[in-house]
């Protein structure tokens, strides 16, 4: 896998917790840097493990179906991004609290990165590098999720629905793209 190829993957898997980030800091007001880097680390930490999570699974059972993995990452990219772009042409504003405590965050981490333990089993069918892999999804989350924060305290939700859309269609790309390069080039 392409480092750019990546990077669109971590951008498209982090659209989901920007779009909570920006809710967050709607819900907050006048966020501090402490509300950026909870945010941060929460959906960082969670969308970098749950692509390793998938990633053990998919190595785990790739000999069995190696004659469909292509199938099954188009498949899976495919639903993430449908879901995502039904979620964003949904416009059903979501209502989250304030807090950044463990009990708020928890179930918004898992929620935000259950695309990606998907993607990981994808990484395991590509046979990609899954350290640097999950380190730069992390990191790119963290990133965007920190900002997300303020972008919501400055703008409002308005870009809730254009960053998921926009997510959820670089993943069906993704999966399209796949399917491509091993049917044409097998």
């Amino acid at each position: 896998m392409r480092l750019y190829e990546l990077f669109i993957i971590a951008v498209s898997l982090s659209m989901d917790a920007f779009a909570v980030s920006v809710c967050k800091g709607l819900s907050t007001g006048r966020p501090r840097l402490g509300h950026c880097l909870t945010c941060g680390a929460w959906f960082g930490g969670f969308q970098a493990l749950m692509p390793l999570l998938g990633w053990l699974l998919g190595v785990r059972f790739q000999g069995m179906i190696v004659s469909v993995d292509h199938w099954i990452a188009f498949g899976l990219l495919g639903l993430i991004g449908f879901n995502m772009v039904r979620e964003a042409r949904g416009g059903a504003a979501e209502e989250l609290d304030a807090s950044f405590g463990f009990r708020a965050m928890l179930p918004l981490a898992v929620a935000t990165s259950i695309d990606a333990l998907a993607v990981g089993v994808t990484f395991a069918f590509l046979q990609a590098d899954i350290l640097p892999a999950v380190a730069f999804i992390g990191g790119t989350t963290f990133l965007l999720s920190a900002v997300g924060v303020k972008v919501g305290a400055v703008f409002g939700s308005r870009f809730k629905s254009r960053a998921e859309l926009a997510g959820g269609l670089v993943l069906i790309g993704m999966g399209v793209k796949i399917l491509l390069e091993h049917t044409l080039l097998a």
